[in-house]
């Protein structure tokens, strides 16, 4: 079940293309990719059906979530050429941590860390408050939180000696 939710927000987070950013179908749908990422793994923790599958899923999903509204919401987000050339530098970090679990640990892997959450909270919530919100400051503070939490899942990936998906954090072992 926690599975078939998953592919629900990939189907959720896909259909977004479909309907004018911002409109209240597109953020009922966006909230409901929301409603999706926040039950999957609670269910799948309380009927004991958590899976390395279904971690690598969640994953998948949150990270086609995140194109798809980069995608769709570009043209509100007041990007300068300075905040894209950080987003990219920080796609650099995360695509080589997951290169580096691809290589130490022969899967790909993005770990759960409260660093990683934290980020996910504050993009899932930039469309929610885009008309309400100075874009310039908004998009620095994202981009320093996504930081850190980038660097903190490489260090992670580069050091531990067996990959734990669920690690909370650098410092925090669980």
């Amino acid at each position: 079940m926690p599975n078939y939710i998953t592919l629900s927000r990939i189907i959720l987070a896909i259909m977004l293309l479909f309907f004018k950013p911002l409109s209240s179908v597109f953020l009922t749908i966006y909230v409901l990719c929301g409603i999706t990422d926040l039950i999957d793994g609670p269910i799948a923790r309380m009927t004991n059906t958590t899976s390395s599958l279904g971690a690598k899923l969640d994953s998948a999903a949150d990270t086609i979530l995140i194109a798809v509204t980069l995608f769709t919401l570009y043209p509100f987000l007041g990007l300068t050429h300075v905040i894209i050339f950080w987003i990219f530098m920080i796609a650099v970090i995360r695509i080589t941590s997951m290169g580096v679990a691809l290589r130490r640990f022969k899967t790909y892997a993005s770990i759960h860390t409260y660093g990683n959450k934290i980020t996910g909270l504050l993009l899932f919530i930039t469309p929610l408050w885009l008309l309400h919100i100075d874009h310039s400051i908004w998009n620095v503070f994202v981009c320093i939180i996504a930081t850190i939490s980038a660097v903190e899942e490489f260090i992670i990936q580069f050091t531990s000696k067996q990959l734990k998906l669920d690690r909370k954090g650098l410092f925090i072992k669980h």
